[in-house]
Parts: structure tokens; C-alpha cells; sequence
């Protein structure tokens, strides 16, 4: 199948299976005319590539799981360390995005939103708080 076929069925942008082309995550053959064709196979990578980015893998960590996903010989605890290095990255933000809106939410609590140019969060983000208006 040609770049605009494998597009459709993978659900990846053709622009994306190029660079994905590009950095070596996927091996199209190339035509006598040099048009990529997908195999199969190279389908089932580029599937393979668009479920582990939803799920929030780096390329770097797509890369590490393509190379398990072909070694017949993978350990699951090689599979399974890395998906708990994920969550364990993905609990990180949780915890800083919570931190964020904390400080988002008390900022608004202490601003009046009325008319008067003082304002706490304007404050805040100039780095000069306690201080308005200079």
C-alpha cells in the first residue's frame, strides 16, 4: 500500500510517517518510481507507533518499545519496566499540574476582579508581589 493508504488504516498523519520514516521507526521499500510502499508489517509498526504515542511514549521510548515488540526473545519485565516508568512519569505531573492549579486558585481567590487596576496575579507574575501599580 502507498503512504496515503497506510495513512488511513494506521491513523497517523502522512507527514508524521514520513518523519517517522526519517528517524528510522519505520523502513517503507521504495518503488522503482520511489514512491514508499507498506507492507504489512510496516503497518503494523506505524499502528503499533500511533497507539504508544496516545498513550504518551516519547519516540525514544517508541524506539525502546519497537525493539521489544520484534525481539521474540523480550522479557514482559522489560515491557512492563518501562510502561512503570511512565506512570511513574505521568504521576509526577499529575502532582505538578495539582501544584499549578493550587497556586492558579489561591491567586484568583485574592483578586477582586473589579475595576481597580490592583491585581494579585498580575502581581505574582511580575514578580512583585505585595506591590502594584509601578
Amino acid at each position: 500500500m502507498n503512504i496515503g493508504q497506510a495513512s488511513e488504516r494506521s491513523g497517523l498523519p502522512v507527514k508524521t510517517i514520513r518523519y517517522y520514516e526519517e528517524i528510522g521507526l519505520v523502513r517503507p521499500a521504495r518503488n522503482e518510481n520511489g514512491y514508499r510502499e507498506f507492507p504489512d508489517s510496516e503497518l503494523q509498526r506505524l499502528k503499533f507507533l500511533q497507539r504508544a504515542r496516545s498513550l504518551g511514549f516519547s519516540i525514544e521510548e517508541c524506539r525502546e518499545l519497537l525493539s521489544l515488540y520484534e525481539d521474540r526473545n523480550r522479557a514482559s519485565a522489560d515491557v512492563k519496566e518501562i510502561t512503570k516508568a511512565k506512570i511513574r512519569e505521568i504521576d509526577r505531573k499529575i502532582e505538578e499540574l495539582r501544584s499549578l492549579k493550587k497556586v492558579l486558585t489561591d491567586l484568583v481567590g485574592a483578586c477582586h476582579g473589579d475595576d481597580r487596576p490592583d491585581c494579585p496575579i498580575i502581581d505574582d507574575l511580575s514578580g512583585s508581589q505585595g506591590r502594584s501599580g509601578t
